[in-house]
């Protein structure tokens, strides 16, 4: 049984469906991976408002607070309302990105989403099929 428990900000799914080792800096780089490796064994994770296990080695992160909270909170609000999630919500990381595959990328809206994102040009589902 998994006992892990890691929080998520409802658009990071997308990011870590894409993610390919490229990031703001080296340390943010190998956080993502350290992230990807722990989710690859199913656990559980609880969609949060706010900081997550992926900010906090970004250098957007000032204190708790993303420099792109607007855009990133408009990002999360997305996701929750096409994946029909809330924030405290608590389910298998695979049914989160199942999820986000089913309501999201299999619809095209990924880009509707978070097409401003400046990392979107490496989200490109149809290489991912």
């Amino acid at each position: 049984m998994n006992d892990l428990l890691i929080d998520l900000r409802p658009h990071h799914g997308i990011c870590l469906f894409f993610f390919q080792g490229k990031g703001y800096s080296g340390s943010f780089t190998r956080n993502m991976w350290d992230i990807k490796q722990a989710l690859a064994s199913d656990p559980t994770i609880r969609i949060v408002k706010g900081a997550d296990a992926v900010c906090s080695a970004c250098p957007n992160n000032l204190d708790q607070i993303c420099t792109s909270l607007d855009k990133v909170e408009r990002y999360d609000a997305a996701v929750r309302k096409l994946c029909g999630l809330h924030i405290g919500d608590q389910l298998p990381y695979r049914e989160f990105q199942q999820s986000i595959r089913q309501n999201i990328l299999d619809k095209g809206l990924r880009s509707q989403v978070c097409g401003d994102c400046q990392w979107s040009g490496l989200c490109q589902y149809s290489s991912l099929t």
